[in-house]
C-alpha cells in the first residue's frame, strides 16, 4: 500500500501524483518504470514510467494520463489516498554515459519518462537537446522542467498553438543534417511518433532510441502480452525493455497488437462511464 503524497492537475487528463515508496525511490534509475492496481482484488495493472524519485522524501513520482476505467480510477484519488499495489523498479535502466550530443524528443504523455532521461544525460555531461511536441499548447506538460535541462530547447505544436508550429520529425531532421550530426537520439511518445522519429534519423545513421508501452499485465515476462518484434527477435518490453534501438522495432506489429482490444475497451470505458452517472443520478 502506498500513500499519495501529492497530486496536481497537469493539463487535460494528465495528472502527477507523488507516491511514498522509499524502497523504489532508493533504487530505481533513469528509465525504470511501476506498476500500480487501483483496486484491492481484480483491477487492471497500470504499468507507469517513474518520472521523478526523492529519496529524502521516500516518494516517486508518476504522470498518467486518464483514457480508460483503471486510469479515471487513480485520477479521483487524492492526497492521503492510498494506492493499494505498487511494484517496482521494473524494466532496465538507461544506459547513460557522456555520448556528446544527444537529441531528446517527446511527444504528449512521453514527455514524462523523458524528463529523468534527459536529467541524467545532461548530469553525464552531455549537450543535451530537447524537442518537445504536442497537438495543441493545452497538452504540452513539463515545460519548464525541460528547459531547464537542455542547451537548446525546440517547442512544436501540431495546430501552432504554441511554439514552432510543426510535427516534432521536422526540426529532428534540421538537427540531423548539422555538421556534426548528433551522437545519438532518444525518442518517447505515441508509437505513430516514435516510428517516424526513427524514420527521419535512419537515412543520416544516427542510433535511436525509443522507450516502448505495449499491453503488459505481470511485469515479468511471463505473460507475454508485451512480446515486440525487435530486428530478428522477439523481445519482453518489460524486462527486455522498455528501451529498444528504434531503427530495428517493428511498429506496425506493435500498434496492431496495441489496436487488438480497441473495441472492447471502448465499450468497458462507456459502460464503466453509464454507471458513475447512473450512480449520481441515484444521489
Amino acid at each position: 500500500m502506498s500513500k499519495i503524497l501529492f497530486k496536481k492537475q497537469l493539463s487535460k487528463d494528465v495528472y502527477l501524483m507523488k507516491l511514498h515508496a522509499p524502497l523504489i525511490a532508493e533504487e530505481r534509475s533513469a528509465g525504470q518504470f511501476i506498476i500500480l492496481q487501483v483496486d484491492d482484488d481484480y483491477g487492471e495493472r497500470i504499468p507507469l514510467t517513474i518520472a521523478d524519485a526523492n529519496v529524502d522524501e521516500g516518494s516517486v513520482t508518476i504522470i498518467f494520463q486518464v483514457v480508460g476505467k483503471s486510469t479515471h480510477k487513480l485520477s479521483l484519488l487524492n492526497e492521503g489516498d492510498n494506492v493499494p499495489t505498487l511494484v517496482g523498479p521494473l524494466g532496465k535502466p538507461t544506459h547513460i554515459e557522456n555520448f556528446g550530443t544527444v537529441v531528446c524528443v517527446g511527444g504528449g504523455i512521453g514527455v514524462a519518462p523523458l524528463h529523468p532521461i534527459a536529467q541524467a544525460l545532461k548530469k553525464a555531461g552531455n549537450h543535451v537537446i530537447t524537442i518537445i511536441g504536442a497537438r495543441t499548447k493545452e497538452l504540452i506538460i513539463l515545460e519548464d522542467e525541460m528547459k531547464s535541462i537542455a542547451d537548446e530547447f525546440i517547442l512544436c505544436t501540431d495546430d501552432g498553438s504554441y511554439g514552432r508550429k510543426a510535427l516534432v520529425t521536422e526540426p529532428l531532421k534540421e538537427i540531423c543534417e548539422r555538421n556534426p550530426k548528433p551522437n545519438m537520439v532518444i525518442a518517447i511518445g505515441p508509437p505513430i511518433m516514435m516510428k517516424f522519429c526513427s524514420e527521419t534519423t535512419r537515412p543520416y545513421g544516427v542510433f535511436t532510441q525509443v522507450s516502448l508501452n505495449t499491453i503488459m499485465v505481470d511485469g515479468t515476462g511471463m505473460c507475454g502480452g508485451c512480446r515486440v518484434n525487435v530486428g530478428n527477435e522477439v523481445k519482453f518490453v518489460c524486462v527486455d525493455g522498455p528501451e529498444f534501438d528504434g531503427h530495428k522495432v517493428d511498429f506496425d506489429n506493435m500498434m496492431a497488437r496495441l489496436n487488438s482490444y480497441k473495441e472492447i475497451e471502448k465499450e468497458l470505458h462507456t459502460c464503466y462511464l453509464e454507471s458513475l452517472i447512473q450512480s449520481k443520478e441515484s444521489k
